[in-house]
């Protein structure tokens, strides 16, 4: 097993830390939706190789609710940035339906030059990873989609980088849906949430509550071809959350509920390859880690630190917020 160790606490404006990217100038981007903490919005940092912490950017509140829930982050190859405004992720009535992605277009200094609301009326989008033109957006619950035996629907939507004002209905008629998952697993009806694509161009996505990550492949038209089963073990993986390669195609996944980040080989195999029992972050533990990113020669993982009961290692919320550290 190998061994975490604190990478850098986060100041007292980021309380539950997420998604991960890499910005033009190599510096380490994270997302902070701040669930925790009502009284604080969603905000974007900047971290250099040493650990520093900057703020970057507040994240544009939505107009009704008066906050931004940001959580998966992505770059396109102009590095314009995009994010997932989970606003339901608390399932408040009020927050429900009202989730968006947005698109930022941002200058070399880092300045933000326009914000475009790409989709809206999402009832909770999640992770997101861009690829040939389009953006891939995880959407963890469909509970508009009624099946006969109430086992949960989730999605990925594709869309156009340059698409923009789409309204979604969280049901089957949205014409922009890509791919659907059914969570089998009765005890965490939570579905697709981490996504990733390897080297080949093949599209990675983790069922979390069935601890499952299934593979999809396209059709020369760039439409789906197969999503299959891809891997799982629940003796090494209880949950998939954020997901990332390295260069010899392992994949590493935050096992959320379980306090660990797993490997995956490029034939399958699933070990966990370190765990933490409850602890704290900002002692160098994996505290509920909710992404992993390979930067630097390192693994960086954030500790989301937030749910706790049935099935979850996590006990508590503690403050300082912290990301942590663990070698290649």
């Amino acid at each position: 097993m190998r061994e975490s160790r604190l990478f850098c606490t986060l100041p007292e404006y980021v309380c539950t830390p997420d998604g991960m990217a890499v910005d033009r100038h190599g510096n380490l981007v994270l997302s902070c939706p701040n669930y925790a903490d009502d009284s604080i919005s969603g905000c974007v940092v900047r971290i250099d190789k040493e650990g520093h912490v900057r703020k970057w950017f507040d994240v544009p509140v939505h107009p009704e609710t008066g906050v931004a829930r940001n959580m998966g982050i992505a770059f396109d190859d102009e590095w314009n940035l995009y994010l997932c405004d989970n606003q339901g992720w608390s399932e408040r009535e009020e927050l429900l339906y009202k989730g968006r992605i947005l698109k930022l277009t941002v200058d070399e200094e880092g300045t933000i030059l326009k914000t475009v609301v790409v989709a809206e009326h999402m009832e909770h989008p999640n992770g997101i990873r861009i690829r040939g033109g389009y953006m891939y957006v995880t959407q963890s619950y469909l509970h508009p989609v009624r099946r006969p035996d109430g086992k949960l629907v989730s999605c990925v939507y594709r869309f156009g980088l340059d698409e923009e004002g789409i309204q979604i209905t969280n049901t089957l008629e949205d014409r922009h849906i890509f791919a659907t998952f059914v969570t089998e697993n009765p005890d965490c009806q939570y579905g697709a949430d981490g996504i990733v694509f390897d080297q080949e161009g093949r599209l990675y996505v983790g069922n979390f509550g069935d601890g499952a990550v299934y593979r999809i492949t396209f059709k020369e038209d760039g439409s789906l071809d197969e999503n299959t089963l891809f891997a799982r073990d629940p003796e090494e993986l209880k949950s998939t959350d954020g997901m990332i390669f390295d260069e010899e195609g392992n994949l590493y996944i935050a096992d959320f509920c379980a306090n660990a980040i797993v490997q995956v080989t490029p034939g399958g195999t699933v070990r966990r390859i370190a765990q933490s029992p409850d602890c704290k972050g900002a002692d160098g533990g994996l505290d509920q880690p909710g992404e992993p990113i390979v930067w630097d020669g390192r693994i960086i993982a954030s500790c989301f630190d937030l749910v706790t009961g049935p099935g979850k290692v996590n006990l508590k919320h503690e403050m300082p917020a912290a990301l942590v550290q663990l070698p290649l």
